[in-house]
């Protein structure tokens, strides 16, 4: 990536900064000049029901005053529609504008349930995911969209798990399943209605995730990752957050980034369309590679999606 700020001035929300994926974007915007609202439900007084305290919006919102950007966190509850009403009344009052939405709110890895039927799934945990993963973008986007569509340009992102192509194969939790597809036609649909705004609506996937959660389930830390592979091979082809970070850079900053509207992409595909790299050099393409080789039976390795 370039060290230009090729978005200085422009605004962007990141709902669901605070670790992971929703983290690196708002770092990434940052990077390039952005001023980013961070949000989330964990900070420095109050752990979320993920249970991670040790990563918090205020921590977001320092690395992307760090990075070059400026951050700003609000805690917000995305389930709240009052709190979201008062969080863009606040972006509108202090900016006026807002450029990119990222609707990053996700946290319910700790309840799937994968190779178990629907009919013994933990119910109250299926729908929990629903309103985690679906209503939390549906009403973010209800009330930030009207301070978008001021201005032509801006950009939503939907973040989900595995592309509309890859997510076609069953994901073995009906209830994980059907929340990370709602957010493909999320994008689809805001697509066709911002169209004539001069907007743009896409749904965005990493590849396999080296989230802080992942790093901890496995033992070890960003810089040991290869350790993991030994428990895990497929963990050979992860990335770390930075490549979808890199890739929502790249698309915020296009021109031409409408041409991608209502389409589902993957840091992956953004990483060889626009050139950039993960922190390591490598381009790891991690839906070629469980598609050719772990599902398709083809002759590789992860070395050769890399």
């Amino acid at each position: 990536m370039t060290g230009q700020q090729e978005l200085a001035g422009r605004v962007a929300l990141v709902a669901g900064a605070t670790r992971g994926a929703g983290r690196a974007m708002a770092v990434e915007l940052g990077r390039a000049g952005a001023l980013v609202y961070v949000t989330g439900r964990t900070t420095r007084e109050r752990t979320s029901e993920v249970g991670r305290p040790t990563e918090t919006i205020e921590q977001t919102a320092e690395l992307v005053s760090a990075a070059g950007g400026t951050g700003i966190a609000v805690p917000t509850d995305h389930l709240d529609p009052a709190q979201v009403k008062a969080l863009t009344a606040r972006i509108d009052r202090e900016q006026g504008r807002l450029d990119v939405l990222v609707n990053s709110v996700w946290g319910g890895d700790r309840l799937i349930e994968f190779d178990t039927r629907l009919w013994d799934l933990d119910l109250e945990n299926g729908l929990r995911m629903f309103r985690l993963g679906i209503d939390t973008h549906i009403i973010t986007s209800h009330y930030a969209l009207p301070l978008m569509i001021r201005r032509p340009g801006g950009l939503v992102v939907e973040v989900t798990d595995g592309t509309d192509a890859f997510n076609r194969r069953y994901r073995d939790s009906l209830c994980f399943d059907v929340t990370k597809n709602v957010p493909h036609r999320i994008a689809f649909g805001l697509a066709a209605e911002l169209k004539e705004y001069g907007g743009t609506a896409v749904s965005l996937t990493p590849g396999f995730l080296r989230s802080e959660e992942m790093l901890d389930h496995f033992g070890v830390t960003e810089e040991t990752w290869r350790d993991a592979v030994a428990q895990e091979p497929h963990f050979a082809i992860a990335e770390s957050p930075a490549l979808i970070g890199r890739g929502l850079r790249a698309l915020a900053a296009d021109p031409d980034k409408g041409r991608w509207s209502g389409q589902s992409l993957s840091s992956g595909q953004l990483a060889k369309e626009y050139g950039f790299t993960d922190t390591d050099g490598s381009r790891p393409d991690a839906f070629g590679y469980f598609e050719d080789v772990v599902f398709g039976g083809k002759d590789g390795s992860a070395a050769d999606y890399r």
